[in-house]
């Protein structure tokens, strides 16, 4: 089969056995090289990231990584299903346990942050070289894009192996413009060939 026959829940499957099987020291190897990578474009004002879980690529040192270049690094805060709401990271010790798990900041939430952000780090299973993401399947990320800066850098950060030529897309999927992997760091996504 090829990448343009299977489902996205093809997709989910195999990416994560696939992650599941990456072995830890891989894993930190990536981590820090994405903790490095996230410095190559130098500080922007307002940077919204997120907290890698489970087998996601990355780690807090990312985070604290855009910080250290003064960046202000904003997290979603889980809630009801809908548009995300977000957070300032103030640092590790600063995360509170939130809804599904995720590792979220302890502080109120922002207003306007989607509005502020100039790059926004988006978590992907997969990402293909036109842009289309393949989240988790819950939409919260679709349903927020639509209120960022027209000229944010939308980047799905993912394993180097998880940008692909073609994932299927549907009409509500936000499309990004850039991926940011370990080893290949940040890279312009395009239009399909033949689009």
């Amino acid at each position: 089969m090829n990448d343009g026959e299977r489902t996205k829940q093809g997709w989910r499957a195999e990416i994560l056995a696939r992650r599941k099987a990456l072995p830890e020291d891989v894993r930190e190897q990536e981590a820090a090289a994405l903790a490095e990578g996230v410095t190559q474009l130098g500080a922007a004002t307002w940077v919204c990231a997120y907290v890698p879980v489970g087998r996601e690529p990355g780690s807090v040192a990312m985070l604290d990584a855009l910080r250290a270049t003064g960046s202000r690094v904003l997290l979603p805060l889980t809630g009801e299903p809908g548009p995300l709401t977000w957070g300032e990271y103030l640092g590790p010790n600063r995360l509170r346990r939130g809804r599904f798990g995720l590792r979220e900041p302890d502080g109120e939430p922002l207003r306007y942050a989607l509005e502020r952000a100039e790059i926004l780090l988006i978590p992907a299973l997969a990402v293909d070289r036109s842009g289309v993401r393949l989240g988790r399947g819950a939409g919260y990320y679709d349903r927020s894009l639509g209120g960022c800066r027209t000229d944010a850098r939308l980047t799905a950060v993912v394993r180097d192996d998880e940008l692909v030529d073609h994932l299927p897309e549907e009409p509500h999927d936000h499309r990004m413009g850039w991926a940011l992997t370990p080893f290949g760091g940040w890279q312009r996504l395009g239009e399909r060939a033949g689009n």
